[in-house]
């Protein structure tokens, strides 16, 4: 027999699926987005107007490139605070990532992200295995300070190396309860893979996204630079934002950063038209 407390609590429990289950479903397709603050570096000198205008475009979130701000943690993270943004990410290279786990700490940040493994260790297969030692020894620093590790790929870790990709030997030598994966969309496509599949092998590795999507008829390349930057705003280019924000809505991927490194309109236009294409796909579920 149930009570009279359990029979209205499992009622009620009834009644909220029956009515509210469209609701619920629009409200878990609701993400916040987020901004990788490289895109927007040429108006570093204007940071407090630059992050009141991402936060009045509808994002909610950023990521920091810190390098471009000669400034403290506690600064940078009272200026993202006022603008009315949280900051769960932040972005450093691999030289100088020791001196960062503090400034991370204090800037109020989930995660700490390695931007790449220097091209002067990651040119054959012991020396990516090199850089997934320090990684894990960077996973194992974040976790006692009660952060998260990742990093962040080009197109270069899917060069082969014996059989085996950069970015499988990252994978493959890394603690996946310490090292997470913070996947580019745009970079694993410019490399010729497919960011789709990568997310149904790898989801429960990849910590958060670059969001970010490629012109048509653009070739693929496994080296940086100019010869690779195809860069446009998300919803103009060939990526299938569909199915990867389907994907990172089912794997509860935490994080959606956009990120255009190079944009041919201001880029706060660009971060614009790529905020409403994510939130029509967003919607479309």
């Amino acid at each position: 027999m149930q009570s009279r407390r359990e029979f209205l609590g499992s009622a009620a429990a009834g009644l909220a699926a029956i009515s509210f289950g469209p609701l619920a479903s629009a409200r878990k397709m609701d993400r916040p987005l987020g901004v990788q603050l490289y895109t927007v570096r040429s108006l570093a000198d204007d940071l407090a107007g630059t992050l009141k205008a991402i936060r009045k475009i509808g994002y909610s979130e950023v990521e920091t490139y810190v390098a471009q701000y000669k400034m403290s943690a506690k600064d940078l993270r009272a200026a993202i605070v006022d603008a009315g943004l949280s900051v769960p990410s932040a972005h450093f290279g691999y030289d100088d990532f020791d001196s960062r786990f503090e400034y991370s700490k204090e800037l109020g940040a989930e995660c700490i992200v390695c931007s790449m493994v220097p091209l002067t260790i990651a040119n054959s297969a012991d020396g990516y295995k090199r850089g997934a030692d320090q990684y894990n020894e960077w996973g194992a620093k974040a976790k006692s300070m009660g952060m998260k590790f990742s990093f962040h790929n080009h197109n270069v870790e899917f060069k082969e190396y014996g059989g085996a990709t950069g970015l499988e030997i990252l994978l493959k030598n890394t603690d996946p309860s310490l090292v997470q994966w913070q996947m580019d969309c745009y970079w694993v496509t410019q490399a010729g893979h497919d960011p789709v599949a990568m997310l149904r092998q790898y989801g429960h590795r990849i910590q958060s996204l670059h969001v970010k999507d490629r012109k048509p008829n653009a070739q693929t390349t496994l080296d940086t630079g100019t010869g690779s930057e195809y860069f446009t705003e998300v919803g103009l280019g060939t990526l299938d934002w569909k199915s990867i924000l389907r994907i990172t809505g089912n794997d509860h991927v935490p994080y959606l950063f956009v990120e255009q490194d190079k944009t041919d309109r201001p880029p706060l236009e660009s971060l614009q038209i790529s905020h409403d294409n994510l939130v029509k796909l967003l919607n479309q579920g």
